[in-house]
Parts: structure tokens; C-alpha cells; sequence
């Protein structure tokens, strides 16, 4: 199994986010990958909280979700693009969209945890004012195992990934727009931590570079092992990284330490 995670620095124009995000799909492609994950917010990144809202859509409608469909079918491969915004009444939803092979939507996943904080260094977000939270985990089963769904700020919830671990998943996906202040604090330690936790292979595309005026993203997209061990990673340049894994180490590690069968007593 060949896994493509892309980097890219997605901006406030979302047809050069879109064409961009093509091209390194296709690369990907090129390259022999079985599936294909891109970060979160890879349609657009902004500020701008109205233009946020005037340029999502439905989920039938959205330019991302067409396009990636089309490729997913032409070239019958996985895909799954970190995330897309998609209008639901006054607010989005944040939502991971996966592709079959036949090019249509296998499943999808609404980010659960909202980051709304206040960073000691000047930042704030407040994505609970423009986002509806997501109130289910969503697993989807792959031809190599079964592969866990989940966004961003999600890494800091050590409780989702082992629920969906113990619901079997070998790989899990975190698509990211860390920001490069908690990011070079906390992104690889967590994607570890959570890694070997829960004996998973851990999928981490993240966002890089100066999205917008007040959005720097912290970039070094990362394959982490289920002993976690860092496959291949990528630090701040917009590209690819591909790995070839073998789901079996999950499952190996598993049988040998045992502790995702252990049941909480507290």
C-alpha cells in the first residue's frame, strides 16, 4: 500500500488552491500511490469570515468535491480530500470527504472538535462561531484495513483516536492547518504520541506557509509508523510525500502489547 500525503499552502484564492491541489494529486498519481490525502481547509484559507461563507457551497456543488471525484475515477484510486467547507444553514461544516476508486463518496467526516483558544502569543480562533461540530466518528474500510477519520484539533483528543482504534482502524488520517506557533510546539510529539497509543499508522497532510494576514501555517506533513517512527516527512516547502506500508506491523504490534483490549477502570 503506497500513501501520498500533500502539502500545500492554501491561500484566499480558492481556483489557485484548486488547480494547485490537482496538479499534486496527479503527481501523486504518477507516482504509483494507492491513496491520496490532502490537509484541511484545502479549498481556501481566510480571514475574511464573509468570504469564507460566500465561497462554500453544498456538498453536490462544491468545485473540490467534483473535481477530485472525476480524478478518483479516471484514475481509480483513493482519495480524500482533508477538507472542504460545506454550507449547512447559517454556519459550515468542516468536512473530510473520502472517494472510492469508482469515484464516488465512500464516506465523510465532520470535524468533530471545534479550536476555539486564545494563544499566549496574540492569536484567537473562534471556529465554534462559524462551524457545526460533527458528532460522529467515522471509520471506512479500505482494501489494506480499516482507516480512521479525523481533523485537526482532533490530535489533542487522545480519547477519539483510541475509540477508533478499538473499533479496528489500522491507519488514521489527521489532515491539519496547524498553526506554526502550536506546531512547533506540539505537532510531532502528538502525532507520535498518538501513534503509539494506539499502534496505528498515523496520515498527517498539514497546511505551510503564510496562508493570510493573520494564518501561518507550521507545514512539516509527516507518515508516522505504529512504533512511532517517522517514515517520511516533509517541513515547510509545498510537495508530496509517499511511503510504502505494511498494515500487518499494525496488527503485529497489537498481538504483542496488547493494551488496546485493556478495559478502563476508572
Amino acid at each position: 500500500m503506497k500513501v501520498s500525503c500533500i502539502q500545500i499552502k492554501s491561500g484566499e484564492n480558492s481556483k489557485l488552491n484548486l488547480k494547485k491541489t490537482v496538479n499534486l494529486v496527479l503527481k501523486s498519481i504518477k507516482n504509483g500511490s494507492d491513496l491520496i490525502i490532502t490537509p484541511e481547509a484545502t479549498s481556501i484559507l481566510t480571514d475574511n469570515k464573509k468570504k469564507l461563507f460566500a465561497e462554500s457551497t453544498t456538498m453536490d456543488k462544491d468545485p473540490f468535491v467534483k473535481q477530485i471525484s472525476l480524478i478518483s475515477k479516471n484514475y481509480k484510486k483513493w482519495i480524500i480530500i482533508g477538507s472542504v467547507f460545506i454550507k449547512e444553514n447559517k454556519k459550515l461544516r468542516n468536512r473530510s470527504v473520502v472517494f472510492s476508486p469508482t469515484g464516488k463518496i465512500k464516506s465523510f467526516y465532520d470535524k468533530i472538535s471545534m479550536f476555539d483558544v486564545q494563544l499566549d502569543n496574540g492569536e484567537s480562533y473562534k471556529e465554534s462561531m462559524q462551524f457545526n461540530a460533527g458528532k460522529k466518528l467515522k471509520i471506512v474500510s479500505l482494501p489494506w484495513g480499516k482507516l480512521g477519520l479525523t481533523i485537526c484539533y482532533d490530535l489533542r483528543f487522545p480519547e477519539i483516536y483510541r475509540a477508533l482504534s478499538k473499533k479496528g482502524a489500522l491507519f488514521i488520517t489527521v489532515p491539519s492547518a496547524f498553526t506554526r506557533y502550536t506546531g512547533k510546539k506540539h505537532w510531532l510529539a502528538l502525532l507520535k504520541a498518538r501513534a503509539i497509543e494506539n499502534f496505528c499508522y498515523i496520515f498527517a497532510p498539514n497546511q505551510t506557509g503564510k496562508n493570510s494576514k493573520k494564518r501561518t501555517t507550521y507545514g512539516h506533513s509527516t507518515i508516522i509508523s505504529p512504533d512511532g517512527k517517522i517514515l517520511k516527512l516533509i517541513k515547510f516547502k509545498e510537495g508530496i510525500i509517499s511511503v510504502d506500508i505494511n498494515p500487518q506491523q499494525a496488527i503485529k504490534l497489537r498481538k504483542f502489547i496488547p493494551s488496546l483490549q485493556k478495559k478502563l477502570f476508572i
